[in-house]
């Protein structure tokens, strides 16, 4: 059996590929086909080993079963063969005997190369060192494999080639693989969680007229039958409103989003976004809908409640802290904001720290940049920042205590946002305000700006009750339950520049 080093390149791997290649003939030729139509197993690995995890070293039953995977090791010891088996649900041995399958089917496995897809029938015993295995009485080629695997041992070892070939990183990495099993058991919880408190998952356009619900650059695109230009969503906030609106009273949506930004550790142009609305609610019942989704997704995910946040064990299952985003630049500065002040004290405070002020920012946009360059990196636990500015928030209510500010909140963890809701703004004609604000923004060369989106307030015309919403970044969510640094590793197909061949 071949083996492959990561470092093959060039000639040596086209002439392992070219020996391959030839097997695959050599098959044909004898009237075997390498690549059946299909295989019935019995058990996964997996189902095996939970089945007979207790079995005395020595041990041979009467189980029969049949299985499939991908050979990733083999050992030939004479007279036996010893085979490592992978599927989805783990590895097991395989034990084959020249005794038992005959000197054709021995000789047969011995020529089989790693990474060939190959269904086996036997029964499940274990050897005398106590490894439980397979004892094969037939095994059948799947899917012959032309290219030779990455090194089992050392994986891949260059991040790049990991993100485009995550086919070949999925198959020898293992921590890959419970990434993306954590990523899915998220996901998962997130839904049974949402569906036994009443919310109905739907589907809303990914193609949108207008690029509204965030604060973002869209890609954009155009439809040649009506000849006109689209959006990709930026968000699912505006349509799953509209849906408030007509009385389907909680919703909630798990989609791409997608935003035509810069590609960092924590920023993919297109990503996944949980968001959810319910009417009758306001944004503090979207904090506490935010704790215990992400609580119970942990232990749902991992088993445990705490995660590690810069190495250190943080408990998810207690109150997390709730701090408006004036108060912490105050805690920053040591002088009280508030976007009621003389914006010339505040472009004068930015400038005593480094913060750089455009000429178009407002008092709140300049609170919020204070906050983004001197507070957000220092919140490592998560933390709820309420209370933002009104002209960073044009969806949300205001508050019902101080006009100048809103009933919002964004979540952080690990000195990254993980969500963002509030008490969603329901007047169409401030609704209207805050869009032309948006608008003249816009006009004035901010990319990012939204504009008047005149269906969804005709919508609002129509009367949408009390409402929270609240969207949470599944990605970055991932990120933190998986217990990993880049986005790039939750993503299995992360956007990366064109291979150069």
């Amino acid at each position: 059996m071949s083996e492959h080093d990561e470092g093959q390149t060039g000639g040596g791997l086209e002439a392992e590929k070219s020996r391959r290649l030839a097997r695959i003939d050599e098959m044909r030729g004898e009237g075997t086909n390498p690549y059946p139509y299909r295989f019935d197993r019995s058990h996964t690995l997996g189902e095996i080993r939970a089945a007979h995890a207790h079995l005395e070293p020595g041990a041979e039953t009467d189980t029969e079963v049949t299985v499939a995977g991908r050979v990733m090791l083999s050992r030939d010891q004479g007279k036996l063969i010893f085979v490592t088996l992978q599927d989805r649900s783990g590895t097991i041995q395989l034990f084959v005997s020249k005794g038992v399958v005959g000197d054709a089917a021995f000789d047969a496995v011995n020529a089989l190369d790693l990474g060939d897809w190959v269904g086996v029938r036997g029964t499940v015993m274990t050897t005398r060192k106590g490894e439980l295995s397979v004892k094969v009485s037939t095994c059948e080629l799947l899917a012959k494999a032309v290219r030779p695997l990455p090194d089992k041992w050392h994986g891949i070892a260059d991040t790049d080639t990991r993100y485009r070939q995550r086919y070949a990183d999925l198959i020898v990495n293992e921590e890959s693989r419970r990434m993306f099993e954590v990523r899915h058991a998220t996901i998962a919880s997130f839904r049974r969680t949402l569906a036994d408190r009443g919310y109905i998952e739907v589907e809303t356009p990914v193609l949108h007229v207008e690029a509204g619900g965030a604060h973002a650059r869209p890609f954009t695109t155009h439809h040649n039958a009506l000849d006109m230009q689209l959006y990709l969503r930026i968000a699912l906030e505006l349509h799953l409103k509209r849906l408030i609106v007509g009385g389907m009273e909680r919703v909630f949506e798990i989609g791409r989003v997608f935003r035509n930004e810069g590609i960092s550790t924590r920023h993919n142009p297109e990503f996944t976004m949980m968001e959810l609305y319910q009417a009758f609610g306001d944004y503090t019942e979207m904090m506490e809908i935010t704790e215990h989704l992400i609580t119970t997704a942990a232990l749902d995910a991992t088993g445990t409640s705490v995660v590690r946040i810069d190495d250190r064990p943080v408990e998810l299952a207690r109150p997390w802290r709730r701090v408006r985003m004036v108060d912490l630049v105050a805690e920053a500065t040591g002088v009280a904001v508030h976007p009621s002040m003389p914006r010339a004290a505040l472009v004068e405070l930015a400038g005593k720290h480094g913060v750089k002020v455009e000429d178009r920012f407002g008092t709140g946009k300049i609170i919020e940049e204070l906050f983004e360059n001197l507070c957000e990196s220092a919140l490592r636990e998560p933390t709820f920042v309420t209370h933002h500015p009104v002209e960073i928030s044009p969806l949300a209510r205001v508050d019902r205590d101080d006009a100048h500010l809103t009933e919002r909140f964004e979540l952080f963890v690990g000195g990254r946002e993980l969500a963002n809701g509030y008490s969603e703004l329901n007047d169409p004609v401030e609704q209207r305000l805050r869009f032309e604000e948006e608008q003249k923004a816009k006009d004035a060369g901010n990319a990012e700006a939204g504009t008047v989106d005149e269906d969804y307030l005709r919508a609002l015309e129509y009367g949408m009750p009390p409402t929270g919403g609240l969207g949470i970044g599944m990605d970055r969510l991932a990120m933190l339950l998986a217990d990993t640094q880049t986005i790039r590793d939750v993503v299995l197909f992360p956007t990366l520049r064109p291979e150069v061949l």
